[in-house]
């Protein structure tokens, strides 16, 4: 395996991105090999604890490759898409409910596939350089591979803020909003790893810790909660509307960046998951979504401005102004018979 290199070290089972000139971008083929390991940790009397972490100091992974589920719907085919997502969601699950403690050490970007590979841990230390953010609304998509739980649970109305305007968390509020629990300097991370494999012992990574670098949320705290505590997308933008300040209008220029469907559709998600008390249950939501994705959303449009063609000029189906209600219902009804089951497809 090229793209990662998975071995049992010492006392860990060890997962390290090596694709660094991609960003450690997460293949279809990656996250199922990450699953095998998964599988066969948990049942490792061997392996005492799992490290993950990532070569180069650009990203821990930035994020799921995408050009072939591109390629896939372009052409009409969906399957491929719903595949991947029902897999990866299936790993993330797995991820999140693992039975030893989970160290990731996330430096640089740490975006979308790649929060659904570092961020369901147990330990889960950020740096200077980190990252973090769930960019997917500016795409098309919705916040996913549990994104959207972890979004649910971040305090006050942050989470509604970060899954809308696909900000960038820095380590201190990467901490605060929940998608991580330490701050390491990054240049002792190669001889906790180093410790960690030799003695299995996570309270290794607490002994380690000390407190993060302050960061920007905590400053606009009261700007997010007085804008984004609507119910819908439309509550939000015309309580930003109606506020002529320095936060609102840097917010609503970001807003209106973003397919209109994808936020409305995340938001609904985000206000669902509040009360989930389980992982699973806010996959299964998402993937509602997302098996609807490359053929009733934004997303190849979005992926094609985005990646393809790079013109940062997407051409969204609905303007803010004028998004009707029952689509955003449309992309969130249950699947019936395609509903996400965590079932492994064996094929031949």
């Amino acid at each position: 395996m090229t793209d990662l290199n998975i071995r049992k070290s010492g006392k860990t089972g060890r997962i390290t991105f090596t694709r660094p000139k991609a960003l450690n971008a997460l293949s279809y083929q990656m996250s199922l090999d990450i699953e095998a390991a998964l599988d066969d940790w948990a049942l490792d009397d061997d392996v005492t604890m799992l490290v993950i972490d990532a070569a180069g100091e650009k990203a821990f992974c930035a994020g799921g490759d995408i050009a072939d589920i591109y390629a896939a719907g372009t052409k009409g085919d969906y399957a491929f898409g719903q595949k991947f997502w029902a897999d990866e969601y299936r790993m993330n699950a797995k991820m999140f409910a693992f039975p030893k403690p989970v160290a990731t050490f996330m430096q640089g970007f740490t975006m979308g596939g790649g929060v659904g590979v570092g961020c369901h841990g147990s330990h889960r230390v950020v740096g200077d350089s980190s990252q973090i953010a769930m960019p997917e609304v500016g795409i098309g998509l919705v916040p996913d591979v549990g994104g959207s739980y972890i979004l649910a649970k971040a305090p006050d109305r942050f989470g509604e803020y970060l899954g809308l305007t696909a900000a960038r968390m820095g380590a201190a509020d990467a901490i605060l909003a929940g998608f991580a629990d330490y701050y390491i300097p990054e240049a002792l991370w190669p001889e906790l790893i180093m410790q960690l494999e030799h003695t299995g012992n996570y309270k290794l990574i607490d002994a380690a810790a000390t407190p993060a670098p302050e960061g920007q949320l905590e400053a606009i705290r009261s700007d997010i909660n007085m804008h984004f505590a609507g119910e819908t997308l439309a509550d939000i933008l015309r309580s930003l509307s109606n506020d002529p300040s320095e936060f609102t209008q840097k917010t609503l220029k970001v807003l209106n960046r973003n397919s209109p469907l994808s936020m409305a559709c995340a938001l609904e998600l985000i206000h669902r998951n509040r009360g989930a008390t389980e992982l699973r249950t806010a996959l299964q939501q998402e993937y509602r979504f997302t098996y609807r994705a490359l053929e009733k959303s934004d997303l190849i449009e979005g992926i094609r401005a985005a990646i393809i063609d790079k013109d940062r000029n997407p051409q969204w189906q609905h303007s803010l102004e004028a998004l009707p209600t029952f689509e955003v219902t449309q992309m969130l009804l249950p699947l019936g018979k395609a509903a996400l089951t965590f079932e492994k497809e064996e094929h031949a």
